[in-house]
C-alpha cells in the first residue's frame, strides 16, 4: 500500500514537471520585447491566417529558442546527475568541475580558426569540438582525483581547471578580430539567442539518443549507488559503467556548450531539487525528472534574462547563478547525506 502511494507520487510529480515544461514553453513564446497574443498561437497551429510579423517572431526566433532551452536545460541537469553519481559528490557538475569551460575553450579555438579562414562551422563540428574539450577536462579531473582523496579538494581542482580554461578563452576572444565571430563573446557568456531549426534538429537527435541510453542504464546506476562491491555482486561491469557515465555526461555537456556556451549551476541545483521533490534516489525516476526539471529551470531563467531589462538581454549564466547558487549553499550548509527509501 505504501509502495503504491509512493509510485503515485512519482507519477504525479513527473506529470507536473511535464506540464511545467509546456507552460514555460508557451510563456517563452508569448512574452518578450514584443508580446504575442495567445490567439496568434492558436491561429498558427490551426493553419489560420495571421500577421506575418508575428508568425516570423514565433517560428524563426522564439519557438526554436524555447525548444533549445528546454532540451539543453534538460541535458545539463542530466549531465550533472551523472557526474554526482560518478563522484558520489553532491556538488559535482559540469560547470564546477571545469568540464564546461574545457568545452568552451576548444569550441572557441575551432570557431576562431575555421571562421578566420572563411570556413562554415557546422553543428556537428561544434559538438565534436565541445566533446573533445569535455573529455580532456574530465581526464584532468580524474587525474586529480587519483592525487587527492578529499572530495572538497577535487572540486577546488575542478574550479581551478575551469578558471584556467576560461582565462585562455577570454584571451582568444579579446584578440579575435574577424567580423564573422562578433557573437563569440556573447556565446562565451552563455546564451540561447540565435537558435535556428537546424540547430534544434541536431541537438534533439544527439540528446534524445543519449537520454535513452542513460534511461536503460537505470538499474546498473541504482546498484552502483549502493556501492561498487554491491554492484559487482549484482553482475554490473563497474569499469564499463564508469566509462559510460563519463562519456554520456560529456556528450550532454558538450551539446549544451556547443550551442549555448557554458551555463552555471543548473547541473548541480536541479538534480537535488527534483530529488527532494520525488523523495527518492531511484534513477528510473530521477533521470526523467532531472531532464524535465532542467528544462523548466532554463526556460524560466531564459525568460527572465530576456524580459527583466529588455531590450538589454542578460547572460543566461547570470540568471541561473542567481537561482542555482543558493541551492548549492543550502546543500553545503546541510552537510549531511540525504537518505531516501528505495
Amino acid at each position: 500500500m505504501k509502495g503504491d502511494r509512493r509510485k503515485i507520487r512519482f507519477i504525479v510529480v513527473l506529470i507536473l514537471l511535464g506540464a511545467g515544461c509546456l507552460f514555460f514553453l508557451l510563456i517563452n513564446i508569448l512574452y518578450g520585447s514584443i508580446s504575442i497574443p495567445f490567439q496568434d498561437i492558436i491561429k498558427l497551429f490551426t493553419g489560420q491566417e495571421m500577421d506575418e510579423t508575428s508568425k516570423r517572431i514565433i517560428m524563426d526566433i522564439r519557438f526554436p529558442r524555447a525548444i533549445s532551452a528546454l532540451i539543453l536545460g534538460g541535458a545539463l541537469a542530466l549531465s550533472g546527475y551523472l557526474l554526482q553519481t560518478f563522484f558520489h559528490n553532491p556538488i559535482a557538475g559540469p560547470f564546477v568541475l571545469g568540464i564546461s569551460s574545457g568545452s568552451k575553450l576548444v569550441v572557441a579555438l575551432v570557431m576562431v580558426f575555421l571562421l578566420g579562414k572563411s570556413i562554415r562551422v557546422s553543428s556537428t563540428t561544434l559538438i565534436l569540438a565541445a566533446f573533445v574539450g569535455a573529455v580532456l577536462s574530465m581526464q584532468l579531473v580524474l587525474l586529480m582525483s587519483r592525487k587527492v582523496n578529499n572530495m572538497s579538494m577535487l572540486v577546488i581542482s575542478g574550479v581551478m581547471i575551469g578558471y584556467i580554461c576560461s582565462a585562455i578563452t577570454d584571451f582568444i576572444v579579446t584578440f579575435a578580430d574577424d567580423a564573422d565571430i562578433v557573437n563569440l563573446h556573447n556565446w562565451s557568456r552563455g546564451s540561447f539567442s540565435g537558435m535556428a531549426w537546424d540547430h534544434v534538429y541536431v541537438m534533439t537527435v544527439v540528446v534524445l539518443i543519449t537520454v535513452i541510453i542513460i534511461f536503460f542504464l537505470s538499474k546498473p546506476i541504482s546498484a552502483y549507488l549502493l556501492g561498487e562491491n554491491y554492484a559487482k555482486s549484482m553482475g554490473v561491469n563497474v569499469r564499463l559503467l564508469r566509462i559510460l557515465l563519463i562519456l554520456l555526461s560529456s556528450i550532454l555537456s558538450a551539446c549544451v556548450v556547443a550551442y549555448a556556451g557554458p551555463i552555471s549551476f543548473v547541473g548541480i541545483a536541479v538534480p537535488h531539487l527534483v530529488k527532494n521533490l520525488l523523495g527518492t534516489n531511484r534513477p528510473i525516476w530521477l533521470i526523467p525528472a532531472s531532464f524535465l526539471g532542467g528544462g523548466i529551470f532554463c526556460l524560466a531563467c531564459d525568460l527572465i534574462a530576456r524580459t527583466v531589462f529588455a531590450p538589454t538581454e542578460l547572460s543566461i549564466s547570470t540568471v541561473t547563478a542567481v537561482f542555482g547558487a543558493p541551492v548549492v549553499l543550502w546543500i553545503m550548509a546541510g552537510n549531511r547525506k540525504e537518505k531516501y527509501p528505495d
